[in-house]
């Protein structure tokens, strides 16, 4: 915080505005318009795109220079030397776990693996094609109608409870909603396993013979849910803090920030990678398509490369670049068609002046889908897992409010409707 402070003066009103204004940690100052409303005044910004709803001290990001840290690690410090579930503690409780303070919560996670019996019937209530975003909505939200002992959100205790189950869970929802949908069997999660492991298991495995999971490909699942950990206040984040800002439960909020994700400007980044490299079709339409996406009257854009956020470079990209060659490497892949098209669009993209000046490079949704697509994952699935990695972002920052000072959201509007007018009956309306 400062002493610094704003001055603004409205034509045609004679009130002056002094706006005090606040310096966080890092990033610009922020200016605090909250007593304009004193005034009969309220500000205008579409997207909420220069305005801070909050105060946090979770994640940062400086999209000029390609910074994302959380509780203040870089993010490809954490990818290198960390793993999901570590970084989960650190979101959750601000500081690295020690070695004891790890083992515990691991164990912990293990223990709320599995769901209420109950729950498996509640999957017969969807059609076999349902979407898997449709399925995990309306199964999150339920939540709430199986486990009643973690609903007072005024008990600390409670929203730890609340903060294991939706962690230990949304991977084996995830996967019941994936067996449901092509009529195999759930599989039980299996807590000898790690918490990536686990969840292929659940996914790929079967009741007639024990599941093998790579290890290379079980540290890439977990890399891609630590990198989609947290994103500070995106969408998803938002809406479940706007959610949780009315007192609503925590697994109605996970429920609101699903909904949020699903769309396909925020969460369908690398599913509409893979439908991009479908449409290519062939490596030999390559060039076609590039030139279409130079052509400015062109609508056709090349998926998965830039970032609305970052203006350098993803610093998440680099990392999971790495994870998707090792994936690559341990399945053999060198025959499939798609893969073909995102490697040589990968290289060109690192290699064409016009992607280099306008720093179009790959990102971590370009490789994500390349790594999914190449373990088996159906496309449908993409936004299911980002949802499982950003579940204990959403749990932190719904945790941060409601532990500290809060009120419910109530953005303003410009009004451009009809002034007031009189109701005229049925019988005279022309």
């Amino acid at each position: 915080m400062s002493d610094k402070k704003a001055t603004l003066k409205v034509d045609g009103v004679d009130q002056i505005f002094e706006l005090p204004v606040y310096s966080g940690t890092l990033g610009p100052d922020v200016i605090d318009v909250g007593s304009l409303t004193a005034g009969d005044m309220f500000t205008y910004d579409p997207g909420f795109v220069s305005t801070a709803a909050c105060e946090s001290k979770i994640t940062y990001i400086d999209g000029g220079k390609g910074i994302l840290l959380h509780r203040g690690y870089p993010i490809d410090q954490l990818a290198e030397h960390s793993d999901y579930l570590e970084t989960c503690y650190l979101l959750l409780y601000g500081e690295l776990p020690t070695a004891q303070e790890k083992d515990a919560f691991v164990t912990t996670v293990k223990r709320h693996t599995m769901v209420h019996e109950q729950i498996r019937t509640f999957f017969n209530g969807f059609r076999r094609d349902a979407h898997p975003m449709a399925v995990m909505c309306g199964v999150v939200g339920a939540l709430s109608a199986f486990y009643h002992d973690s609903l007072d959100i005024s008990d600390e205790h409670h929203r730890q409870v609340a903060a294991f189950r939706l962690i230990a869970k949304m991977p084996t929802l995830a996967a019941m909603s994936y067996k449901f949908s092509i009529g195999q069997p759930f599989m039980y999660p299996d807590n000898t396993m790690g918490y990536a492991e686990n969840f292929l298991h659940m996914m790929f495995g079967n009741p007639c013979e024990p599941s093998n999971v790579s290890p290379v490909l079980a540290k890439a699942m977990d890399r891609i849910f630590l990198l989609h950990a947290d994103h500070e206040q995106n969408a998803s984040t938002s809406t479940v803090r706007l959610a949780g800002s009315s007192g609503a439960n925590p697994f109605a909020c996970m429920a609101a920030g699903i909904a949020a994700l699903w769309g396909p400007s925020h969460g369908g980044a690398n599913e509409a990678v893979l439908e991009m490299l479908e449409e290519i079709g062939d490596v030999s339409r390559i060039d076609e398509f590039v030139a279409r996406a130079k052509d400015k009257d062109d609508p056709f854009r090349l998926m998965g490369f830039g970032h609305r956020v970052y203006k350098n470079f993803d610093p998440r990209a680099k990392v999971m670049k790495e994870a998707a060659d090792d994936v690559l490497a341990e399945l053999g892949i060198d025959n499939d068609p798609l893969l073909a098209i995102a490697k040589r669009l990968e290289q060109i993209a690192l290699e064409d002046p016009y992607f280099i000046e306008r720093k179009l490079y790959p990102n971590v949704d370009f490789y994500s889908g390349i790594i999914l697509k190449a373990i088996g994952i159906p496309t449908s699935m993409f936004t299911v897992i980002f949802a499982v990695g950003r579940t204990v972002g959403w749990v932190a920052h719904w945790n941060e409010m409601i532990s500290g000072s809060y009120r419910i959201g109530r953005p303003r509007q410009l009004y451009t409707g009809y002034t007031q007018r009189d109701f005229v009956s049925l019988d005279e309306r022309g």
